[in-house]
């Protein structure tokens, strides 16, 4: 077990964090991703949170963190949100237009304990980005019209 103390106290606290951006746009790619990735680690070594897993997807992000039994989710995870919306809007001043008054994040988030399931919640986020290729890779494209019976045709 990763039993971890302070002062008096032991603790072993996981939670699988997910939130996404305003509108859940697609907006995390490329150098965005790496700098969203650096300001968020970076803001949990402030905190004194222990990022176990992580993962940056295109429309959200998935973490699992260790956060103290001092520190409450949701007051973490507003300060997180909160202050890399102004840390990302201060590296990239063209984000500003899109996302109108200074909104990066939505407004909720999920967050559940891990307890014994740790392993499997970090292999899951491991995964994330696997999975959603997978999923956008499903066409819906219908090869017989589902009303005449008779194939489709394409313009290729």
């Amino acid at each position: 077990m990763d039993i971890q103390s302070i002062a008096h106290t032991k603790w072993n606290c996981k939670y699988h964090l997910v939130f996404a951006p305003k509108f859940r746009r697609k907006i995390i790619y490329g150098k965005l991703k790496a700098d969203i990735a650096k300001i968020l680690s970076m803001l949990c070594k402030r905190k004194g949170v222990k990022i176990v897993e992580a993962e940056m997807c295109k429309d959200h992000v998935h973490m699992l963190v260790e956060i103290p039994p001092s520190i409450s989710v949701s007051s973490f995870v507003g300060y997180l949100k909160g202050k890399s919306t102004l840390m990302i809007f201060e590296r990239h001043a063209n984000l500003k237009y899109k996302f109108g008054n200074r909104h990066f994040w939505c407004r909720g988030y999920y967050v559940d304990t891990v307890g014994k399931n740790a392993k499997k919640i970090q292999e899951y986020i491991q995964n994330q980005l696997q999975e959603d290729w997978e999923y956008d890779q499903m066409t819906l494209k219908e090869y017989i019209d589902p009303f005449t019976g008779e194939p489709v045709k394409t313009n290729i």
